[in-house]
């Protein structure tokens, strides 16, 4: 089972559910260490002590809140617990909302929740409850140093925890994106709009997570091995002029475009092979290649300083 990264309770009303914290999630990003390009030595990080310039090792580090300019209040892991003992022990359920009311931006981080011993049946009891009525219970978490909004689903036969951010901590769409326009204000005609709406429906699919694969990580491994067999393992490729070329071309015409995707679609369906995949691609990726020999072993066994690509 993986790591324990919380344990508590669930509680709302007078209801008591023993739970602990494991994660639902891991990274797969490949490992870079950071080289100094003069001589390709790995460049790594110091902890200065800024009084007296010396290496700070992790076992003299605490951590101190600066209540006043050079003046700090140092704080332990008792410290924060005993800040609020109930909060840093128990998930509070505020109520329960649809999940479909709560809007993707605000889906964080993705846990699963364990019962403990003597919590199987309130937390099947809760489950189920979860299921039948089809709400998510909004709760609140302390997990390390910071309190989270959370939201418990029922997934199979067991309770998944997802942080959600405040609502100060997502954007306004409008800040950061162009203004919405209308198709009429686009340009867009209807019969541009149908045929958009007809390749929509013609790749329309169930959703399955093992139709996708980070193909561009294998693309990547071949990459480094290409330049390892090629001896330019301490050669820095200049940019390329098909990069420029790529952003800078022109859009063509949107019917046209159009038009060909669903004929390209039909040919396909045609001859009753019709892909159900993401793409082509994905699909050919279905049953990933291993890793070319010279770099299979290092992105496996990842770097002690981790860089994500």
């Amino acid at each position: 089972m993986a790591r324990v990264i919380w344990k508590g309770a669930i509680s709302f009303s007078l209801i008591h559910i023993p739970v602990s914290l494991h994660p639902a999630s891991r990274a797969a990003s490949l490992d870079f260490t950071m080289l100094d390009k003069r001589d390709f030595s790995p460049v790594g990080y110091q902890r200065i002590n800024k009084g007296s310039g010396k290496t700070v090792e992790w076992g003299d580090i605490v951590k101190g809140y600066e209540y006043e300019k050079g003046e700090y209040v140092v704080m332990s892991d008792e410290d924060f617990r005993q800040a609020n003992v109930e909060a840093t022990q128990t998930i509070d359920i505020q109520g329960f909302v649809e999940p479909g009311e709560i809007p993707p931006m605000y889906y964080d981080t993705p846990y699963y929740l364990a019962a403990e011993k003597r919590g199987e049946k309130v937390y099947t009891l809760l489950r189920e409850a979860l299921a039948k009525s089809g709400t998510a219970a909004i709760g609140l978490i302390v997990i390390r140093t910071r309190q989270h909004v959370c939201a418990l689903l029922p997934v199979g036969k067991t309770l998944l925890l997802n942080t959600l951010r405040h609502a100060d901590e997502v954007l306004a769409p409008e800040e950061h994106a162009p203004a919405a326009k209308t198709l009429e204000d686009a340009r867009v005609s209807q019969r541009e709009f149908g045929m958009a709406i007809k390749l929509v429906e013609d790749m329309r699919q169930k959703w399955d997570p093992e139709n996708y694969h980070d193909t561009y990580r294998q693309d990547l491994l071949q990459r480094i091995d290409d330049k390892v067999k090629a001896g330019q393992t301490k050669t820095l490729t200049p940019a390329s002029a098909k990069a420029s070329e790529f952003r800078t071309a022109k859009v063509v015409d949107l019917s046209e475009l159009l038009k060909r995707s669903l004929e390209q679609r039909g040919s396909k369906g045609a001859g009753g092979t019709r892909r159900t995949g993401s793409s082509s691609r994905a699909d050919a990726a279905s049953e990933p290649a291993a890793a070319p020999s010279r770099v299979r072993k290092a992105a496996s066994g990842g770097a002690k300083r981790r860089r994500s690509a």
